[in-house]
């Protein structure tokens, strides 16, 4: 269950059935590549949220991929001295697992918000915690492991 002081949030791990791994170059933070993630809206499930952040960010539908696993509640706080986001210190997780059924032309970052300027496949194990900042690498990083079982 999540706390009223964190704001619950998915993040999407999607691998090609070679292994690799979908990572996205931030468009605010260039230096910074993850995986797709976002809130969950009032009234919506994370499984939900999922389904909608995927194309909102990458322009992926549910023929794309394919959800395989999930493990919730990750969690980890805004940095000290940071802007609250949207009243929230910090957020909770949960990560799915999906396997990409589509083709690499079905990712769109053109969106209408654009989060990412560029999206690559890597093996898991060249995932660098240091393209994230400081205070999600743990999370991110157990996710995987516990996702990916690396």
């Amino acid at each position: 269950m999540t706390s009223k002081a964190y704001r619950p949030n998915v993040a999407a791990i999607l691998q090609r059935s070679d292994g690799k791994i979908l990572i996205c170059q931030r468009a605010d933070f260039p230096d910074c590549w993850q995986f797709p993630q976002g809130g969950i809206d009032e009234g919506e499930t994370a499984l939900q949220a999922l389904h909608r952040e995927l194309e909102e960010e990458t322009g992926l539908r549910i023929p794309h991929y394919k959800v395989l696993d999930s493990h919730d509640g990750y969690r980890y706080d805004f940095p000290a001295g940071s802007p609250l986001k949207k009243g929230f210190i910090g957020q909770e997780q949960t990560y799915y697992l999906c396997r990409f059924t589509g083709q690499d032309s079905d990712i769109d970052l053109n969106t209408h918000n654009i989060e990412f300027i560029n999206f690559r496949w890597i093996n898991p194990n060249k995932f660098q915690a240091d393209w994230l900042p400081d205070f999600k690498q743990k999370v991110v990083l157990q996710a995987m492991k516990d996702l990916l079982k690396i």
